[in-house]
């Protein structure tokens, strides 16, 4: 899961990170899920990336 925050509200909210399926600047933050939901979040696309790898890697670091 990754923490964002929507970007009218700045509500924080978790994202399951296994379905993100794409993300895109519009020029807001927009991620679109395996579901076809769309959200737009406040960190850039790049930041979501990163947020991403961090997640994934925490969790082959486990099992190590």
């Amino acid at each position: 899961m990754i923490r964002l925050s929507k970007i009218k509200t700045l509500e924080e909210f978790y994202l399951n990170a296994e379905l993100v399926e794409t993300i895109e600047e519009t020029p807001d933050t927009v991620i679109t899920l395996v579901n076809e939901k769309k959200m737009i979040v406040d960190p850039s696309a790049d930041e979501v990336v990163r947020r991403i790898m961090d997640y994934r890697r925490s969790l082959t670091r486990n099992y190590r």
